[in-house]
């Protein structure tokens, strides 16, 4: 009986990594650019989604459910003004295997979380396209995000100069209800954050010009943004910011660079960001990964000293996984500028432990957790600054690590499911 019960716990502690060396990346589809290609691979087989080369500046972006891929290519002229080149928004339709433009030129396209039809901006006017038509839902929007529920938008308009100076950026929630019927574009935004002209964190200070990157907290409670200067000093320094979905709780959480992209934990208000201003070029430094609880508004810094953090992903409620680089100074020599490994982290335990070990000349950049699949991803490539590398896969310790897809785009690629 004793021989028994030992072999069952020896079954229970294996069980986890069993399950992560079982689970089949097949589960997930890739939408990636290579070469200037659109691909998609699915069921673990690579397939050519479009014909002739182009330039695609954006990744694509799977719909909810799945079924269809939004993607933006980069054509010659515009119909309207004199521009050198358009970026039109077409979708790809997986079951038909058919593909349809959705508009000559637009920008900031984003699918709805809740059905299959997409928002995007041209020239300031915030537009919903439903595959078959497509509506102006409000005017002077500088940036924007979907709320949860698809029955709306958190919307910015951004300061502008007068003689006596800059005016606010303003925060608005947009209703689209019956948007294909409406007669007016003002009536259903309401103003919901004035903010102020000038925003600060310990010494450091900017003009309030731009709002954007908004994401909603697991309660859907609380609003992350990212409050930005005049375009060149946004380069340098941006600040993270909060604020209720009421409107009536606002607060400047910490400096970022316009590189830094904040992100909630899975299921609890913690709000994790790169902290500090400076670009790379400056040095691979100042750059530490803090997390911030909400509205207890608690801060704890993960990053040890002499170390920077080029980007991050959660795993869980209670773990990170980490691209970390020694402190360094900026080289113009490629092969002299730190090459980043994965660190895992924990908030309860102040232990850290590299998962990856790439070989000599390379770097492991840009992680992403797949918790459909348990699984982490990141790319392997020589330098930051290169356009394309290999997306690697593996167990979040680290463990049954291999290559997913050769010669990917970096940050051009999308996963579904991505949760």
């Amino acid at each position: 009986m004793k021989k028994i019960v030992q072999l069952l716990m020896v079954l229970c502690l294996m069980a986890p990594s069993l399950i992560h060396a079982q689970t089949n990346t097949s589960d997930v589809k890739i939408a990636f650019i290579r070469d200037g290609y659109l691909w998609l691979k699915v069921d673990d087989k690579e397939v050519k989604l479009t014909k002739e080369k182009a330039t695609y500046n954006y990744p694509p972006q799977w719909s909810f459910d799945g079924k269809m891929l939004l993607y933006q290519k980069e054509v010659a002229g515009n119909i309207i003004d004199t521009k050198r080149t358009s970026n039109e928004l077409w979708i790809y339709d997986v079951t038909t295997k058919k593909h349809r433009k959705i508009f000559y030129d637009g920008s900031n396209p984003k699918w709805s979380p809740t059905e299959n039809i997409v928002a995007f901006s041209a020239v300031g006017v915030l537009n919903i396209a439903d595959l078959e038509h497509f509506y102006n839902i409000a005017l002077g929007v500088d940036d924007y995000a979907w709320q949860p529920d698809g029955k709306g938008f958190i919307a910015s308009s951004s300061a502008t100069p007068r003689p006596d100076g800059w005016t606010h950026p303003i925060l608005y929630t947009i209703s689209i209800e019956s948007y294909q019927n409406r007669n007016t574009l003002t009536n259903n935004a309401k103003k919901l954050f004035v903010i102020p002209k000038e925003l600060g964190k310990d010494d450091v200070k900017i003009i309030s010009i731009g709002a954007g990157s908004f994401t909603y907290s697991p309660n859907k409670q609380w609003i992350a943004f990212v409050v930005s200067p005049t375009a060149s000093w946004s380069m340098d320094s941006d600040m993270l910011c909060v604020i209720s979905v009421d409107g009536k709780n606002f607060e400047v959480i910490d400096e970022l660079n316009q590189e830094s992209k904040p992100k909630w934990a899975y299921t609890k208000n913690l709000l994790g960001y790169i902290a500090g201003g400076g670009r790379i070029v400056f040095g691979f430094k100042n750059k530490d990964l803090k997390v911030t609880e909400l509205p207890a508004d608690q801060t704890v810094t993960l990053t040890p000293k002499n170390y920077a953090e080029m980007g991050f992903s959660w795993v869980d409620n209670a773990s990170l996984i980490v691209s970390r680089v020694p402190e360094t100074e900026w080289s113009d020599e490629a092969n002299k500028r730190p090459k980043p490994v994965l660190y895992l982290l924990s908030l309860t335990d102040p232990k850290q432990i590299q998962i990856t070990k790439p070989p000599k000349g390379q770097g492991d950049f840009t992680p992403i957790f797949l918790p459909s699949i348990n699984k982490i991803t990141w790319t392997r490539q020589s330098d930051l600054v290169t356009l394309k590398g290999d997306l690697w896969v593996a167990d979040p310790n680290g463990d049954h690590a291999k290559v997913w897809v050769h010669d990917i785009g970096l940050e051009s690629y999308d996963f579904f499911p991505s949760r």
